[in-house]
């Protein structure tokens, strides 16, 4: 029993403490995936249930290929949202997703949340209005906003009172925006990178024309924008459809943490692209020597454990003997 568990052990100290690697192209930014807030197939864990995140409304997971928030059926609504805050100060968020139905009509879209508010099913592309945070809008269906070409993805930051200006597709709520025309039914894998900075920058970059090809949708930096995401805020994704319908799914949402390791950097995006904001200084985690020193104690720790009974061991024996 103590060998296999003593392996145990050591594979979960050994991935603990695996590097951070290079964010982008850039050699003094540095990222730290964020286990916590990350989702990829099969989804679930072994009792068919996620550590870190909630499911509810019509959502449907189909544990090799996606998470359907909604099918191409009217009137539908589902969400999944973390069971944890997104603490992190500087982050990445990069979701792959698909918009596909069979009509030549279709609706209503989905939405990515950073709010305050989790796992509440609303009318607000399937998640509670009045929210506090920060909603990223993938809008497919034109209501009434002449002269936008759609799909829409637009930015809004909530303040807890105020409403979605539905009617209007959002129009008295934007924050920045892009019309993405080919977003939905792409013959590529279609993704959205959402890329924070604190007091500094939010950046929403998307790939749908061609693969491993960015197209920057909006940046936004302090102080000229308000960018000031909630310190507690609830990574989530909803989706609604309406008379109207599609199959929104998600295949892959990855965060994780950013930070700099020393030098300036420029307000170029990722790659020296447009488009990512400044990068924040943040000291960096201590990554190897605290983990070395553990494994060291823990090492000499278990040595005085199996030493210690061996010795007992031998006594036992000895023990024996000497009755005889």
């Amino acid at each position: 029993m103590l060998l296999p568990r003593l392996s145990s052990l050591l594979c979960l100290v050994g991935l603990a403490s695996i590097p951070a690697v290079n964010a982008y192209d850039d050699p003094n930014v540095k990222s730290i995936p964020l286990r916590t807030h990350s989702l990829q197939p099969p989804y679930l864990d072994s009792d068919f249930q996620s550590r870190w995140f909630d499911f509810g409304g019509d959502t449907i997971i189909r544990a090799d290929r996606y998470i359907r928030l909604t099918s191409d059926r009217p009137s539908q609504r589902g969400w999944v949202f973390s069971r944890v805050p997104l603490t992190a100060t500087n982050w990445e968020i990069e979701l792959e997703f698909e918009i596909h139905g069979e009509g030549n009509l279709h609706g209503d879209g989905f939405a990515l949340w950073l709010t305050k508010q989790r796992a509440t099913q609303g009318p607000v592309f399937g998640s509670t209005d009045n929210f506090e945070g920060l909603g990223i809008f993938f809008d497919t269906y034109k209501n009434n906003r002449p002269g936008t070409s759609f799909p829409y993805v637009m930015a809004m930051m909530g303040d807890g009172q105020t409403s979605y200006d539905n009617a209007h597709d959002g129009k008295a709520n934007e924050l920045a925006g892009c019309s993405a025309r080919g977003l939905r039914g792409a013959s590529i894998p279609t993704k959205a990178r959402l890329t924070y900075f604190q007091d500094k920058s939010l950046t929403l970059d998307l790939q749908y024309k061609a693969e491993n090809i960015w197209t920057n949708c909006f940046t936004l930096t302090a102080p000229q924008t308000n960018i000031a995401i909630p310190s507690v805020a609830y990574l989530g994704l909803s989706a609604e459809t309406g008379e109207l319908s599609d199959n929104h799914d998600v295949i892959s949402l990855k965060a994780q943490n950013l930070y700099n390791i020393g030098g300036t950097t420029d307000n170029r995006g990722p790659a020296g692209g447009a488009g990512s904001g400044n990068r924040a200084s943040v000291k960096p985690p201590q990554e190897k020597g605290g983990w070395a020193w553990f494994l060291f104690k823990f090492v000499l720790f278990l040595g005085a454990i199996v030493g210690g009974y061996f010795g007992w061991t031998i006594y036992r024996t000895r023990q024996g003997y000497s009755r005889f």
